[in-house]
């Protein structure tokens, strides 16, 4: 899909930040990722709402996309959204795992182009945040950031089977350990310890990439 020059523009393209926020039931972690695209505020929007054409570069989706409705995206999260005003926003419950988190998607004309935010709010939970840091969420993000790019590029659908053999490829596994260093990076940034940051994130690499954990991390 890619040759290591594309790798490193890609994960520079992107945005990575780590914060928190105070909700009713207590504090959250947030993590935001975002990436501006060669295309419409218009195009982008209907690349990230639209229910026949969210498949063609993150995952097939059921559902009912409006505000009230319930998604299901095909081996992944399943949701409610919680409000929307298109053609900018929408919010909605990611719940996985038997978990609920929330994210927040936005879209803006930046310049000739737009830019796409994504927002993930999930509550503070030590253990899994020590062991695996931002990136845990971050990686699956980028990803997904990672095909709306080759999407847009051509209008064509990602094949499914090219980019599950890239991930294992030597540019995949490039672009996730690059990828999760910036993570490693903005949870440093946020006031994470390095010694903390750097060993969840080699361990997040060694999750998404299949390789064996580096010793004593």
């Amino acid at each position: 899909m890619s040759d290591a020059t594309d790798v490193r523009h890609d994960v520079s393209a992107v945005r990575r930040e780590v914060s928190g926020r105070t909700l009713e039931a207590g504090e959250a972690r947030v993590v935001t990722i975002s990436r501006v695209y060669p295309t419409t505020a218009e195009d982008l929007w209907d690349a990230c709402t639209s229910i026949e054409r969210i498949p063609r570069w993150f995952l097939p989706v059921t559902g009912e996309l409006k505000v009230g409705g319930s998604y299901r995206l095909e081996g992944n999260a399943n949701g409610t959204i919680q409000r929307c005003d298109a053609p900018r926003e929408f919010a909605a419950t990611w719940e996985y795992g038997g978990e609920v988190s929330w994210i927040e998607v936005a879209v803006g004309a930046e310049g000739e182009q737009a830019r796409l935010t994504i927002v993930h709010i999930a509550h503070v939970d030590d253990e899994r945040w020590a062991m695996f840091g931002p990136g845990a969420v971050g990686l699956g993000w980028d990803l997904g950031l990672y095909g709306l790019a080759q999407h847009l590029a051509t209008g064509a659908s990602v094949d499914p089977a090219q980019a599950q053999a890239w991930l294992t490829s030597p540019e995949g596994v490039a672009f996730l350990a690059a990828a999760s260093d910036d993570w490693c990076r903005a949870s440093v940034a946020a006031g994470t310890p390095e010694a903390q940051a750097r060993p969840a994130a080699d361990r997040t690499t060694a999750f998404y990439t299949g390789a064996e954990p580096p010793a004593g991390s």
